[in-house]
């Protein structure tokens, strides 16, 4: 529930008249009162007899019994309560409690303190109400309506509890302005899965993402096909831009452009110069945005999962700065990775980085330059170009999520420690979203990694079963019975012919952070180990021996590797 006192105001009449009238986009439906000050007051909406101007009328009559020099200037009090989209819809009746409540809690008309001022609630939409008050008592004294938008937020959260509602977190000013009521409408009568100001926010987003000058980032905008328009100083200097998308219109049939700021308070320019900076604030030069990453979307993910991984420690280890940085990033990771996702993930992959746009945002300020690897990162996904959901883009673009997993539960650590409720809330619904995506994307090279598993030598499983016991002892029997046990073991069985000590790589690989919070323990280790061995995420090229692996030698089936594996090799 969310409650927002508007601008007092002077004319009581036409806020009644916006109230009661279709709305700026046609989006209000059966006005009508649900409460008022002494439960009688006329309704316009229900008694056709009965107009705006006597309503009014009504409402200021304190006004009258006062000296004209002892009026306030602006008389007008207006609160909107509005509920959370997945709320249920409540009745009038629920509504005229709310309304009730409310009024009392901010000072304007509370039973237990004497006589209060005139108000009206209106409801208008099934989501919300208005309640308008003129703000003088009956006995002709002004209310005190000293922090009145805390108190009306305090008793939302007892209604929420009360009420069965979404149960919001306090906030700290560092959200991203949601959409209007009118902006929702508008988006449902297009036909738009989201608002103009969301799709905004999200290429925006998606622009900054690994961006390193301003040209980079304004080329992006308009290949985004996005309107833009730039505030520039008589100088020449630029101050600021504007951006529109070319299809919503105003009422002129003039697009409609929202400034960087006002669709996140991390979009405005001098914010997003920040990131272009190194530690010694001096201008990071602009790469050709024409230049592919090198080694394509494998190997982008790779390097993804790497700097997250650096990340991770920053975040656990570092000091507020450096954490705040790294969260920071991160977005710009998720933006980009799901930008270039494979169908079967993107949609997992785009509700993440939606999710998680208002986790990357705090009061503590991130300090640019401790973010260059992730911003680099973000920068090789973007020119990398699109995955395949198959192969070894396929696979180590399930290794990428299975590291931001790790990463973005980090930042959720931190927000709670911090106090940051709304932002650690955010960021587990990114990490739902990334299991999610993370189950689509491993499914298939997982699944050939298993087969491959159960396929092994008795002797060779009962080897590694032995090692797993005495380097893991608190975890084995919990791999063990894991579905991924098999992985696991088939990815031993490449590291060690690859000419690696497995178990040297299991006790490495288990050492660098704790075990016990993974869904999948084997899983984890999989990605790690074929990580730190630089073995290929895809597996298919790889052929089962009767104690060991070899690769195929058909050439088409062998992702790019900085080293090759001998064939038939043994161990």
């Amino acid at each position: 529930m969310i409650p927002k006192i508007q601008k007092r105001g002077q004319r009581t009449l036409g806020l009644l008249y916006y109230l009661y009238g279709p709305g700026k986009h046609e989006e209000h439906t059966d006005p009508h009162l649900v409460a008022s000050w002494d439960s009688n007051a006329p309704d316009p909406g229900r008694d056709e007899s009965v107009t705006l101007k006597q309503l009014q009328q009504l409402l200021d009559q304190p006004l009258e019994n006062i000296d004209a020099s002892e009026r306030p200037k602006k008389h007008v009090w207006h609160l909107s309560v509005r509920n959370a989209v997945e709320d249920r819809i409540l009745t009038d009746e629920e509504w005229r409690d709310i309304a009730r409540r409310m009024v009392a809690a901010a000072g304007i008309d509370d039973p237990e303190q004497g006589p209060g001022c005139r108000w009206v609630a209106v409801r208008h939409a099934d989501d919300h109400v208005h309640i308008v008050a003129t703000l003088v008592r009956e006995d002709g004294y002004k209310p005190d309506l000293n922090n009145d938008a805390a108190r009306v937020q305090a008793q939302a959260r007892i209604l929420e509890a009360e009420l069965g509602l979404r149960r919001l977190n306090k906030g700290d000013g560092t959200a991203a302005k949601r959409p209007t009521s009118a902006e929702r409408h508008k988006a449902v009568r297009q036909g738009r899965e989201r608002t103009a100001r969301e799709e905004l926010r999200e290429t925006v987003r998606r622009a900054v993402a690994g961006a390193m000058s301003e040209t980079e980032f304004f080329d992006r905008l308009a290949a985004a096909g996005l309107l833009i328009r730039k505030r520039v100083a008589p100088s020449g200097d630029l101050l600021g831009y504007k951006v529109a998308l070319p299809d919503d219109r105003n009422k002129d049939d003039e697009p409609v452009f929202y400034p960087g700021a006002r669709l996140a308070p991390d979009l405005s320019l001098p914010r997003i110069r920040e990131r272009w900076a190194t530690d010694d604030q001096a201008p990071v030069p602009a790469v050709p945005t024409a230049r592919p990453a090198p080694g394509g979307p494998a190997a982008a993910r790779r390097r993804a999962t790497s700097a997250a991984w650096t990340a991770v420690l920053g975040v656990e280890h570092g000091d507020d700065a450096v954490a705040a940085t790294y969260i920071a990033a991160a977005g710009e990771v998720l933006d980009a990775l799901a930008k270039t996702s494979a169908a079967h993930t993107r949609r997992e992959l785009r509700d993440a980085a939606f999710a998680f746009e208002r986790a990357s945002r705090s009061h503590v300020r991130a300090v640019r330059g401790h973010d260059r690897a992730l911003r680099q990162a973000a920068r090789d996904l973007v020119y990398s170009g699109p995955a395949l959901g198959r192969g070894e883009d396929g696979a180590t673009t399930a290794m990428a999520i299975d590291m931001l997993f790790f990463l973005i539960t980090a930042a959720i650590h931190w927000h709670a420690k911090k106090g940051h409720a709304q932002q650690a809330t955010a960021a587990r619904q990114a990490a739902e979203h990334l299991r999610a995506a993370y189950q689509a994307a491993a499914a298939r090279p997982l699944g050939a990694l298993h087969q491959r598993g159960r396929h092994l030598g008795r002797p060779l499983l009962q080897r590694h079963t032995g090692m797993l016991r005495e380097i893991l002892p608190e975890l084995a029997e919990q791999i063990l019975t894991e579905p991924g046990w098999y992985a696991l073991a088939a990815t031993l069985t490449d590291a060690e012919s690859a000419g690696h000590d497995p178990a040297v790589l299991l006790a490495e690989a288990a050492a660098r952070r704790e075990l016990d919070s993974a869904g999948s323990v084997s899983d984890v280790l999989v990605w790690r180990l074929r990580r730190a061995a630089d073995l290929p995420a895809d597996s298919t090229g790889i052929m089962v021996g009767g104690h060991g692996t070899q690769r195929s030698t058909n050439r088409m089936q062998q992702p790019a590797r900085e080293h090759s594996v001998s064939d038939g090799r043994r161990k």
